[in-house]
C-alpha cells in the first residue's frame, strides 16, 4: 500500500492499512527520516512473522514514542528481540512485550537502562522456560506474559535494580512450582507484593507503627487504629489521608522529601489530624458552596495548627518543611487560581516570613492572628472569616476548567471530612462518611469469624488489588418457618406441575452398592463367603448386605442472593416487594431441588464498602430442606449495597469443593454491582466479570437471573450470554424453578 511518495508499507491487514497513514504523520513529529525508515522496515519484518495483525498494530502505535524517549537505535533491537520471540514457542508474549515498552522507556529514560531492561526480559524468558534434563524444551514460558503485563506497574514503584531483584526472587523461590511462579509474576501472591514492597524506597508504616502509636498516645493522649492504603494500587485517584470510624487512613509507605524523613511525615500527618479531632466542630456542608468550603477548610487547618503549636512549637519547623510555598504570580492568566490563592494564604498563615505582597492575603492573615490571640476560638469563627475571604477575592476565572495545581498540595493534611456533615445527598458530597450499621450485638460479635480476604480487579490499571475486600461469613438468623410453609401452600398448583417435571428429571438408573453392614437386601456372594469363613474358623466379613443408589445425574448447585437495599422496593404493577417475591421463588426452588436430591446451597450477600462484605449462609449443601432453613429464608432482609465480585468468589470457593460432574452457580439479583466507596460504575462491573471468568476456569457454570428492566445495559458484560432478565417480576416464583430445571436437564 502506498501511503506517501517516500514510504511504502506492504501489509494485507485492512486495520493496519487504515491506521498507517495516521501513525506515519505522528512518527514524523518524533523521529528523523532515518528513524522513520527503521520504524517502517521494522513493522514489515514483524508483519512477516505471520503472527497476526495485533503485533504490527502495537509496534506502529508504541514504537515512535519509545524511540523518541530513549533513542532511535533501539528500534532495531526491539525488532530483533520480537523476531526471536516469534521464532520461539513464546510468540504469545510478543504483544505483552511491545505493550511494556512505553512504560519502560518512560520510567528508565536512558538508552543504557532501556538496554538493560531488554536484557532482563531475555534473561527472564530463558530462566522461566521449561527444561527437560537440563535441555530447553519446546514449551513456552508460562510466566513471561504475566511478567510483561506487570512491568508497567512494577516500574512505577521500584527501580530497574529492584525489578531485577524481584525477578530473581520469583525464579529462585519457586524453581519447581510453575503455578506458584505464575501467581508471583502476575502480582497475585503475597510474596510478590511483599518483595515489591521491600524493593520500594521509603519508610514503611509497618516498620514504625508501634512507634507512631506511642507518639499518638503519649503526646496527644489519643487512640486510633492505623488503616494503611497503598498508593501503588490506586494510581489514578491518589487517596488523601482521612479519619473515620475505622481509624486513621494513611499511606503504607512515605518517601523522604525536602529533607524530611518518612517517619516524620507520618508524625506531621498524625499531629495535624489529631488537632482536628480535638478542636474542630463539624459544620453543615449543605449551607456552603464548594469554593466556600475550600476557604473555610484553609482557615480551620491553620486554626488547629496554631493551637497545636502552643503546646508543641517544634511542629512549625516540620510543617513548614512540608508545606509548599507557591510563587505569587505563578498562575497563568485565564486559569482558575482558587487553589493557588488558598495555598498562598495557607502558607502565609503558618509562616510569618512568607513574603507575599498581596494586600488581601496580608489583611486576612492579620485578621486571623488577631482572632486567635483574642482568646477562645471555634470552627464557627473560621467559617465567617473563610466566607469573607472567598467573597473578597472572587474572580471571573475561578470556575474555569483549567485549574492551577502546582505547589498547592499540602501532603501532611487530611481531606477534612471531619469538618462536614451532610443533610441531603448530592453530587458534591465527596466527603460524606459512609453510613454506619446499627450497633452489633456483643454476644454475636464475640463469635464473629475473621474476614476472608479477596482480591478485586482494577480495570483501569489491569491489575488485581490484592487482599482488597474483607468478606465476613455469618449464619443467617432464624425467623418463622411457618411463613415459608404458607408461601408453598399459596403455590400448591405450581408445585404440582413442578413435581411432574421433577419425576422426569430424577435419575432412573440404579447401581448396587456392595459390602454394606446394613442394606436393603442380602448380597449372596459375600454372604456365602462369610459363611464358609465362619465354618472354617476364620473371621467372617460382616458386610454381607447391599443397597442401591440412583446413577446418571451429578449436579451441585449454589444459589447466591443479592440482599441489597433495592430488594425492598415494590416493582411497578406489583403489591409485593422484590424481597417477598424472591422468598417465594427461592422457597419453591429449594423444595424442588430437595425433591431431586441434588447438593444445594443458598447464600445471600450485601456490602458496606470493601471493608465489610457480608455473606449470609441460609442453607448448606448437606443440610436438609426443613424448618431451620425455612426459618432463615423467612428472616431475609434487604439492606446496603451490591459488591458482587467478592460474593461470587466466595460462593465459588465452596462450590468448587463439591464432588459433582456439573457445578452450577445461580445468581439472583435486581441491579448492577455497586457500592458507596466506588465512584466509577464500571469498577465493580468489571470486577464481577473477571470473577465469573475465574469461576469458568474452575469448571463452574455461572448463570444470572436479573430482575432489573435495565439489565441489558450491563449484565451481558458480566455473564456473557448466560443470563435471563425477568421483566414480569410477579412471575419470578414460576420462572426460577423452571430456569433451574432447564439448566440441569
Amino acid at each position: 500500500m502506498t501511503v506517501s511518495t517516500e514510504f511504502e508499507f506492504n501489509c494485507n491487514f485492512p486495520r493496519v492499512q487504515k491506521i498507517f497513514g495516521e501513525r506515519l504523520a505522528f512518527a514524523r513529529k518524533l523521529l528523523s527520516e532515518t528513524g522513520i525508515m527503521s520504524w517502517v522496515d521494522g513493522a514489515e519484518r514483524i508483519n512477516k512473522l505471520g503472527r497476526g495483525e495485533e503485533p504490527v498494530l502495537v509496534f506502529l502505535e508504541e514504537m515512535p514514542q519509545v524511540a523518541n524517549q530513549v533513542g532511535e537505535e533501539v528500534i532495531a533491537e526491539v525488532v530483533e528481540f520480537t523476531r526471536k520471540l516469534g521464532r520461539s514457542p513464546n510468540s504469545k508474549s510478543i504483544v505483552p512485550f511491545l505493550q511494556s515498552l512505553p512504560a519502560a522507556a518512560r520510567h528508565l529514560e536512558s538508552r543504557e537502562l532501556f538496554g538493560e531492561y531488554l536484557e532482563l526480559v531475555f534473561d527472564t524468558l530463558a530462566r522461566t522456560s521449561p527444561k527437560i534434563h537440563g535441555i530447553d524444551s519446546m514449551y513456552p514460558s508460562e510466566c513471561l506474559p504475566q511478567f510483561l503485563a506487570s512491568v508497567p506497574h512494577l516500574l512505577s514503584q521500584i527501580s530497574l535494580g529492584g525489578l531485577r531483584n524481584w525477578v530473581d526472587y520469583g525464579i529462585q523461590g519457586y524453581p519447581n512450582n510453575p503455578d506458584r511462579q505464575r501467581d508471583y509474576f502476575s502480582l497475585q501472591s503475597p510474596d510478590s507484593r511483599a518483595v515489591m514492597q521491600r524493593e520500594r524506597h521509603g519508610t514503611l508504616l509497618t516498620d514504625h507503627e508501634h512507634k507512631l502509636d506511642l507518639y499518638l498516645r503519649s503526646l496527644w493522649d489519643s487512640e486510633a487504629m492505623f488503616v494503611p492504603y497503598s498508593l501503588a494500587w490506586d494510581e489514578l485517584r491518589k487517596p488523601i489521608p482521612y479519619f473515620d470510624d475505622l481509624g486513621i487512613h494513611l499511606p503504607d509507605v512515605y518517601d523522604d522529601i525536602h529533607g524530611v524523613r518518612g517517619v516524620d511525615r507520618y508524625r506531621a500527618l498524625i499531629a495535624h489530624l489529631t488537632a482536628h479531632r480535638r478542636w474542630s466542630t463539624p459544620q453543615i456542608a449543605d449551607n456552603f458552596s464548594p469554593f466556600q468550603r475550600l476557604s473555610i477548610e484553609t482557615f480551620e487547618d491553620a486554626r488547629v495548627e496554631w493551637l497545636a503549636l502552643q503546646e508543641y512549637p517544634g511542629l512549625r519547623r516540620l510543617w513548614l518543611a512540608l508545606h509548599p510555598a507557591p510563587k505569587e504570580d505563578a498562575c497563568p492568566e485565564g486559569w482558575s487560581s482558587i487553589r493557588h490563592r488558598l495555598a498562598m494564604l495557607s502558607r502565609a498563615l503558618l509562616d510569618a516570613q512568607h513574603g507575599y505582597q498581596n494586600p488581601t492575603i496580608v489583611q486576612f492573615v492579620e485578621r486571623f492572628h488577631a482572632t486567635m490571640q483574642a482568646g477562645e476560638t471555634s470552627t464557627r469563627d473560621m467559617v465567617q472569616i473563610g466566607l469573607d475571604f472567598i467573597t473578597r477575592t472572587r474572580t471571573a476565572t475561578d470556575p474555569a476548567a483549567k485549574v492551577w495545581f502546582e505547589d498547592t498540595e499540602v501532603s501532611y493534611r487530611d481531606d477534612n471530612r471531619l469538618l462536614w456533615k451532610f443533610i441531603e445527598e448530592g453530587d458534591e458530597e465527596t466527603y460524606e462518611p459512609r453510613p454506619k450499621r446499627a450497633e452489633p450485638d456483643e454476644e454475636a460479635e464475640s463469635g464473629k469469624m475473621p474476614p476472608r480476604m479477596y482480591p478485586e480487579w482494577e480495570y483501569n490499571s489491569q491489575h488485581y488489588l490484592p487482599d482488597w475486600v474483607s468478606l465476613y461469613e455469618h449464619l443467617h438468623p432464624q425467623g418463622d418457618a411457618a411463613y415459608i410453609d404458607q408461601l408453598l401452600a399459596k403455590h400448591a398448583a405450581l408445585a404440582k406441575k413442578l413435581k411432574k417435571i421433577i419425576d422426569l428429571l430424577k435419575p432412573q438408573q440404579k447401581v448396587r452398592v456392595r459390602y454394606q453392614e446394613e442394606g436393603a437386601e442380602l448380597d449372596l456372594d459375600v454372604a456365602l463367603r462369610s459363611l464358609i469363613d465362619f465354618k472354617s474358623g476364620a473371621q467372617p466379613d460382616p458386610r454381607i448386605n447391599m443397597s442401591h443408589k440412583n446413577d446418571g445425574r451429578s449436579v451441585a448447585v449454589s444459589l447466591l442472593l443479592d440482599l441489597s437495599a433495592s430488594l425492598g422496593d415494590v416493582p411497578q404493577g406489583c403489591v409485593q416487594t422484590k424481597l417477598q417475591l424472591s422468598q417465594e421463588a427461592v422457597s419453591l426452588l429449594a423444595w424442588a431441588v430437595g425433591q431431586m436430591g441434588d447438593p444445594f446451597a443458598i447464600g445471600g450477600f450485601h456490602s458496606d464498602t470493601r471493608h465489610d462484605v457480608r455473606y449470609l449462609h441460609i442453607k448448606g449443601y448437606k443440610e436438609r430442606w426443613g424448618d431451620e432453613v425455612k426459618g432463615r429464608l423467612a428472616a431475609m432482609e434487604a439492606g446496603y449495597s451490591t459488591r458482587m465480585g467478592a460474593a461470587l468468589r466466595h460462593a465459588g470457593h465452596y462450590l468448587s469443593h463439591q464432588q459433582a460432574d456439573k457445578k452450577l452457580l445461580l445468581v439472583l439479583t435486581d441491579g448492577e454491582p455497586a457500592d458507596i466507596d466506588t465512584t466509577d460504575p464500571r469498577t465493580l462491573i468489571e470486577d464481577a466479570r473477571v470473577a465469573v471468568r475465574e469461576l469458568d476456569s474452575k469448571g463452574i457454570y455461572t448463570y444470572c437471573i436479573n430482575l432489573d428492566q435495565k439489565a441489558d445495559e450491563y449484565v451481558a458484560d458480566i455473564f456473557g450470554k448466560r443470563y435471563a432478565v425477568i421483566d414480569n417480576i410477579a412471575r419470578l416464583p414460576e420462572r426460577l424453578p423452571q430456569l433451574f430445571m432447564a439448566l440441569t436437564r
